[in-house]
């Protein structure tokens, strides 16, 4: 007999299954099924057979693999061995796309090879189980499962990261409970989760058995809504039987449910988790539960919460563990809220679907905005024009509003949670009408979102992706350009125009950067519509690997072998996948701190950006210091500062002299936490602000005439041929040569067919220039160099002067760079061509070891990518200078660099002083271009030191707007030059 497999291909939502309700915390009993269940793995969705349900099956034969986990990552032990095996190499092993669907766009059929994972798990209940009404539970099951109990079905489900419940209590038994559990990788689930992010199918959350009183408790709706006028808070629980509630810090006492009562309460926020224990009891169990008392409205185009508007600060989030997938525990959850709370992110979209319980508790515990989102992305269909997409066919209605359900009902008692997403690029259909409809019904107390659709008629919030920086400001402005499909001035026109703006995603963070962050803060605190933004994303989706070697690395997409794949693009985080915080976390932080410092010669003016906090859990420092060096510090004495408001006060007096000539003189002012909490220690750095007070001019020692037969000009010996330098008082060296090549970072290489700087500088050749020197001749007491460098095959090129002048014990170099031929006649066309940096390199010896320097830092920067540097004094490795990106690429760039000295045990230390950016790396640009890991990356026996008149910025373009003119370098005569000399 051949086993019905329709299920896995059927449209709804599933059978069997209990009515979706919230996730409570009980006074009954739950059984954690979670540890090591028997497993194998088939390659169709037939499974082993029918007979794996059965309580005689010998499966003495099967791997046991740990449950929560997805089989194609966890490791699984065979019968027999003591040794576990992994999948990941395998042909069952991970994929990633990030639109394309893995299998063939056929709705809602799926391939006959689908990998099909049997899990069978033998136990007893514990003595005094109450067996009539228990529950079984399903936290997390990608992407269809069927189940059973000792032999007997419980029910067929999708939604993968959704709970599902079973009636189970005539079925279980007090020993030898057999809980069987078939599920498969392809389902018609699928077709509703493409959703960026890798194919990780089996039982990756808990597993749990619920005991039910008779007096069970099976669902709580908590109502706590707040009145900021009166500072009142009405409680009013629902349940689904009679109950009674208590809130002792407020004197509630045995309110029954369905009761409302008025109270003084402290609203919860973002900023203020302000949250009450509560119960609600029945004969048999009790609830318990913690209540949140806030309100959110959208009133005048502006989105409040407690009557007051508020700012998102966000970032979107996948879960992901680079041993484990989506199977996170508590504590993982927690270390990204602490880091996010750390980096002053205060809101969280939990893109794509529903996060794991637990993560919502802690969000209500510690403060942070949700957006929270349904599972649920068709994106596929956009290969197919659209056509077949879910959202517009009535088929998939029900697994659609299924969907929508659970995520209500599991999450609705969670303060934290303030906006429901529909979804995500899923395009249009009448199913959004159905589910918006039902969401409004059950829970009006949330706006809804739903970007994709250009009408927006579904969403109570207008939101976009990646717009590019013109676009916003007419936003903010209510001007934007009416959507395609939408009638200018039409009902539907008109009233986006009245909708607040969340900017679901933007400022995408894929290798170095993203860039222009300062540049989207101002215009998004520009306009009063702005509710807010959220990066694109939380955290690299790496998997940790080991080359044949044995060197460990962390794999992305394109190092599977499946096609399609979405490469590297998993690689898109603020935090590695160990959680390791990449520069751009810092940038983050400083661009959106809620507090503002502006510090000039006479006055410091801080402004307050909480939406409803004062700054009195905040202590301010100040520091003068002179070319970074301490002279001066104290405590600043700060009035009380409401939200959203802001205070001046005097400029704290430093030394009464002036600093010496050539030294600049800096006064850096910082905010940190006054006292300690759940998050961060007392002191922590929350916000700072810096202002030059003094900068007087360095005085320049008089120019010595040349003389001798040799081509020497102070401490420089000058080859006479390449003009090249040869040494620098004791210290041989290589160049400088003209640079205008990086290795180009995943910015540079665009999206598509979009924004491909780094395609147009290979294509012209700017990372393969060579040199020519056309001159070297003494002229009025300096040296003179002439010549020309330009890539091979191409007409045009970089004719050059560098000139050498003796200034006592250093030599200035001054360059002149005059552009030849036709450097705008691309391979393209019409695209205007910039240089990706424009400066000079040096090969030093390899025992130099450290840097010290004056200007930005201590991390990397770049011309857009500067809120985190700050001015000050510095020392490094030049091994710590590298950030090492999975994918390697330009990295470790500092600008504003005021002077730098290059240093090594028993080499004499180089000291360059000017106005530059530099980089200084053990391996050359080229080495950087071509590696295709970081550990490819091998010391080539020399320092590698770029001293540049500028490098470009570093935008979002590998998955958004174009780098804007300003943050890049033309190709344009320029001047430029620094000083050279040893210490």
């Amino acid at each position: 007999m051949t086993a019905d497999l329709s299920y896995v291909t059927d449209r709804g939502p599933g059978v069997g299954g209990r009515d979706p309700r919230a996730y409570l915390r009980s006074s009954a009993p739950t059984l954690d099924l979670s540890g090591t269940w028997r497993f194998r793995l088939t390659e169709t969705a037939a499974g082993t057979g029918p007979g794996f349900v059965e309580d005689d099956f010998d499966d003495s034969g099967w791997d046991r693999l740990r449950v929560p986990s997805h089989w194609v990552l966890e490791p699984v032990t065979p019968p027999g061995e003591t040794s576990p095996r992994s999948l990941r190499g395998s042909a069952h092993g991970p994929i990633y796309t990030n639109t394309a669907l893995p299998i063939p766009l056929d709705p809602p059929h799926v391939p006959t090879e689908n990998p099909t994972g049997d899990h069978r798990l033998v136990f007893d209940l514990p003595p005094g189980w109450r067996r009539d009404g228990s529950v079984v539970r399903f936290l997390g099951v990608d992407s269809c499962a069927k189940a059973w109990l000792n032999g007997t079905e419980l029910g067929q489900f999708t939604g993968s990261r959704l709970a599902h419940e079973f009636d189970a209590g005539h079925l279980l038994r007090e020993t030898g409970n057999v809980l069987a559990v078939r599920v498969h990788r392809w389902s018609s689930g699928t077709y509703l989760e493409d959703q960026d992010m890798w194919w990780l199918p089996g039982i990756f959350r808990e597993v749990e058995l619920l005991e039910r009183p008779r007096a069970a408790i099976d669902d709580v709706f908590v109502h706590a809504d707040y009145d900021h006028v009166t500072g009142l808070g009405t409680l009013r629980v629902d349940a689904s039987i009679p109950a009674l509630v208590d809130v002792p810090e407020l004197g509630i006492h045995s309110l029954e449910t369905g009761s409302a009562v008025t109270v003084p309460v402290a609203p919860w926020s973002a900023e203020v988790p302000q949250r009450y224990a509560a119960t609600v009891r029945s004969a048999d169990e009790t609830v318990t539960l913690w209540v949140g008392f806030r309100t959110v409205t959208i009133e005048d185009g502006r989105l409040l919460v407690n009557g007051t508007p508020v700012y998102f600060r966000g970032v979107n989030r996948h879960e992901h563990d680079p041993d484990r997938g989506r199977a996170l525990d508590v504590e993982t959850m927690w270390r990204d809220l602490v880091l996010m709370k750390q980096h002053n992110i205060n809101a969280v979209r939990t893109s794509h679907y529903p996060p794991h319980p637990a993560f919502l508790d802690l969000c209500d515990e510690v403060g942070m905005w949700v957006v929270e989102e349904c599972d649920l992305e068709t994106h596929g269909f956009i290969y197919s024009g659209w056509e077949g997409n879910p959202p517009a066919d009535p088929h998939w209605r029900g697994a659609m509003l299924d969907r929508e359900r659970r995520m209500v009902e599991r999450d609705k008692n969670h303060p934290s949670v303030v906006i429901w997403s529909l979804g995500n690029e899923s395009w249009v259909g009448e199913n959004f009408d159905a589910v918006a409809a039902w969401i409004r019904e059950r829970d009006p107390s949330r706006p809804l979102m739903y970007e994709r659709d250009p009408s927006y008629r579904n969403s109570d919030v207008y939101s976009l992706m990646y717009p590019e920086q013109g676009l916003l400001e007419a936003i903010g402005r209510r001007e934007e350009p009416t959507p395609e499909g939408v009638v200018a001035g039409s009902t539907d026109d008109a009233r986006r125009r009245r909708l607040p703006f969340l900017l679901c995603e933007y400022a995408h963070a894929m290798g170095a950067g993203p860039g222009s962050l300062a540049d989207y803060q101002r215009i998004l605190e520009s306009s009063d519509r702005f509710c807010g933004a959220f990066v694109w994303e939380w955290i690299d989706h790496g998997f940790r690997a080991f080359d044949a070697d044995g060197t460990e690395f962390f794999m992305h997409g394109g190092d599977v072998d499946h096609r399609p794949t979405g490469g590297r693009f998993c690689l898109d985080g603020l935090v590695g996948p160990e959680r390791t915080p990449w520069p751009g976390l810092a940038e983050l932080k400083a661009v959106v701190a809620p507090v503002a410092i502006t510090v000039s010669t006479d006055r410091v003016t801080i402004a307050n950006k909480h939406d409803v906090r004062s700054l009195d859990h905040l202590r301010f420092t100040w520091a003068v210091e002179d070319d970074g060096t301490a002279v001066a510090s104290g405590e600043l004495d700060v009035p009380p500062v409401g939200a959203r408001s802001s205070v001046t006060v005097p400029t704290p007096e430093g030394p009464a002299d002036s600093p010496v000539a050539g030294v600049e003189r800096w006064l850096t002012i910082r905010a940190v936490l006054a006292e300690a909490t759940t998050w961060a220690d007392s002191g922590h750095l929350v916000a700072v602000g810096q202002g030059l007070l003094a900068s007087p001019p360095r005085p320049i020692a008089p120019t010595r005439q040349f003389t001798g037969g040799r081509f020497t000009v102070g401490p420089a010996e000058i080859d006479p041929a390449s003009g090249r330098l040869l040494q620098l008082g004791d210290l041989e060296l290589e160049g400088p040569t003209i640079d205008v090549a990086r290795a180009p970072t995943e910015n540079d290489q665009g999206q598509g067919g979009r924004n491909r700087m780094a395609a147009e500088w290979v294509a012209v050749g700017l990372n393969r220039f060579r040199h020519r020197t056309d001159e070297v001749r003494v002229e009025d007491g300096r040296v003179v160099v002439t010549g020309r460098s330009g890539p091979a095959a191409q007409r045009f090129g970089l004719a050059w002067t560098m000139t050498y002048t003796d200034l006592g014990d250093e030599v200035g170099l001054e360059v002149e760079v005059r552009p030849e031929g036709p450097w705008h006649e691309t391979p393209h066309g019409a695209y205007r061509l910039t240089l990706p940096r424009l400066g000079l390199r040096f090969g030093l010896p390899g025992g130099y070891t450290d840097v010290e320097w004056f200007g930005r830092g201590p991390g990397e920067s770049y011309v857009d990518f500067t809120a985190a540097a700050l001015v000050g004094r510095y020392q490094r490795s030049i091994d710590d200078l590298q950030t090492p990106y999975l994918v390697p690429e330009e990295n470790g760039n500092h600008v504003d660099t005021r002077w730098l000295r290059v240093l090594g045990d028993g080499l004499p230390s180089l000291a360059v002083r000017g106005g530059f950016d530099f980089t200084a790396r053990r391996w050359t640009t080229e080495d950087l271009e071509h590696a295709r890991r970081p550990t490819d990356l091998r010391d080539s026996g020399r320092v590698w030191l770029n001293i540049d008149h500028g490098q470009q910025g570093l935008g979002s373009a590998s998955c958004g707007p174009a780098l804007p003119e300003r943050y890049r370098v033309p190709v344009e005569p320029t001047t430029f030059g620094v000083v050279l000399g040893l210490d």
